[in-house]
């Protein structure tokens, strides 16, 4: 069997490139019948990713755990899985106050392929591990895998070659592959079955691993302290918009008003967590940095704490 052939055999084993019998009629359609097709099949994604709430709570316990060691949370993938990965990575620094070595996204064929394929690269085994080696890949740190079809050579290798540095590996995938379990310490696999749209994961797939992407790196941040309530208490208020959503947050809270909220975080040097420690506890900026230090930047246990003196 040559190589196309034994990749078409493949493919006709891939749960995401069936044919949706729900959507055999989608050419004849008008755009209104066509939408109602994609929005039955989008509707069908999210009860799925529910069912794997308990791998995907695992999957948050190791990087809870990985960033308290010093570790990275670091995305891995090819094409549209790729670009996933590197999207939720990017917001985490504005969104969490994090560094940019933190959550890292890696996308093969480097930063021109988040614009355009780069042929070849996501069958390149030893480009992963060399993009890998670039970041220095550590034991301390947590790889995500992410591959809808569950059989790329680049994410396969970025696992193993991981999982030989003795780093936690995660798969993301929407197709059951064993190998692609074998190469996991935790296998997230949201079937999400065929797509309207023959083979164009970019559909169910995509939405199904955004969800779950924004799952690992939010609910990691929050159980790292990065939220008081519901708020992003950590948010970088890097430019205008970003320090009015500071100020409102210091607002809301504290329950103070604006020229209160606005002062706070001038003191605060725009850190909108030690802004709203000092609103609600009374302490200063060296105060409020040390209280909140010495609770490991968890605001609400600060807040707590000073209440309890």
């Amino acid at each position: 069997m040559n190589t196309q052939a034994k990749l078409v055999n493949e493919l006709n084993n891939i749960t995401t490139e069936g044919q949706n019998p729900n959507t055999l009629d989608i050419d004849l359609l008008d755009s209104l019948g066509v939408l109602k097709k994609i929005n039955t099949e989008d509707q069908k994604v999210a009860a799925i990713v529910g069912l794997l709430l308990p791998e995907i709570s695992k999957g948050v316990d190791l990087i809870v755990d990985a960033f308290a060691a010093g570790g990275r949370l670091i995305y891995i993938g090819a094409g549209t899985s790729g670009r996933l990965g590197v999207l939720d990575a990017v917001e985490c620094p504005p969104t969490f106050s994090v560094s940019n070595d933190q959550v890292i996204g890696i996308l093969a064929g480097g930063d021109g392929a988040m614009y355009k394929a780069v042929e070849g690269a996501e069958d390149n085994r030893e480009l992963a591990i060399d993009d890998l080696k670039a970041v220095n890949l550590s034991h301390k740190d947590v790889v995500v895998g992410i591959a809808a079809s569950g059989r790329t050579p680049y994410v396969l290798s970025a696992m193993a070659y991981a999982r030989e540095q003795e780093a936690k590996v995660i798969g993301i995938s929407c197709s059951p592959n064993s190998l692609y379990a074998q190469n996991t310490d935790i296998n997230i696999c949201a079937v999400v079955g065929a797509e309207a749209l023959t083979g164009s994961t970019r559909m169910k797939s995509g939405t199904a691993q955004k969800l779950i992407l924004n799952m690992l790196s939010t609910a990691s941040m929050i159980r790292s302290g990065k939220s008081y309530q519901n708020l992003m208490i950590d948010v970088n208020a890097s430019n205008e918009k970003l320090y009015a959503r500071a100020v409102r947050i210091v607002m809301q809270a504290t329950e103070c008003d604006f020229a209160t909220a606005e002062k706070a975080l001038s003191q605060a040097k725009n850190q909108t967590k030690l802004a709203s420690l000092m609103v609600l506890t009374g302490l200063d900026y060296p105060q409020a940095e040390a209280a909140l230090a010495k609770k490991n930047g968890f605001l609400r246990k600060a807040v707590e704490h000073q209440a309890n003196e």
